[in-house]
């Protein structure tokens, strides 16, 4: 891991972040069976996925990891029209409602402006491909996607769907997240997807 600025400060922000996403009333269960908050294992698992394959990642992409999902069952899918377009007012306002609520927690533990606002362009994706931090942040949630909730995905959509997830998905990744996320532990009916999809 870099070197942090202040680590109890940055400890801080993580247990923020953790404490915003344990009223999630949506559980989730790890690898034990151990039930969680949903987005407080998600957020974990951005943690150590970021933490396996950029150990030296800096400060702001591993708190832009943490808060990346930070509430996001507070505005639900629903809220907008079941359509494309829909979905991506969706998406958008998840982004710019994650930026906000991680600034203000992480003004009130004390980092500053520049920090903050370095951490809202990361959680808000801006400048994806032109930003290696920010393409760092996407190979991190893609090989999370794809290790831990891809199957469960794909047992809630036809089989065309998933696949075209997964060929929306491979372009956002640089070479290097191709390669780990083939390396992923998938099962055999989530490998013979991903193979499908890329023609492997």
């Amino acid at each position: 891991m870099s070197p942090l600025s202040d680590p109890a400060r940055f400890a801080a922000a993580l247990a923020a972040f953790d404490a915003a996403n344990a009223a999630d009333p949506n559980q989730d269960a790890d690898a034990t069976g151990r039930a969680w908050p949903k987005e407080v294992l998600y957020a974990s698992r951005m943690s150590a996925c970021l933490n396996r394959v950029a150990p030296d990642a800096p400060e702001a992409v591993q708190l832009a990891a943490r808060c990346q999902h930070i509430r996001r069952w507070a505005i639900p899918r629903h809220d907008f029209p079941m359509d494309r377009p829909g979905y991506h007012q969706w998406r958008n306002s998840l982004k710019k409602y994650h930026a906000e609520l991680a600034g203000q927690l992480l003004a009130e533990v004390g980092y500053d402006a520049a920090t903050i606002a370095r951490v809202q362009q990361l959680v808000q994706k801006l400048r994806l491909k032109d930003d290696p931090d920010v393409q760092l942040l996407e190979d991190v949630i893609c090989l999370v996607f794809l290790e831990y909730y891809f199957l469960p995905f794909a047992a809630q959509h036809p089989e065309e769907k998933v696949i075209e997830i997964v060929q929306k998905t491979w372009p956002k990744m640089t070479a290097r997240g191709h390669a780990l996320a083939l390396q992923l532990p998938f099962s055999p009916e989530a490998l013979a997807l991903v193979s499908r999809a890329l023609a492997l």
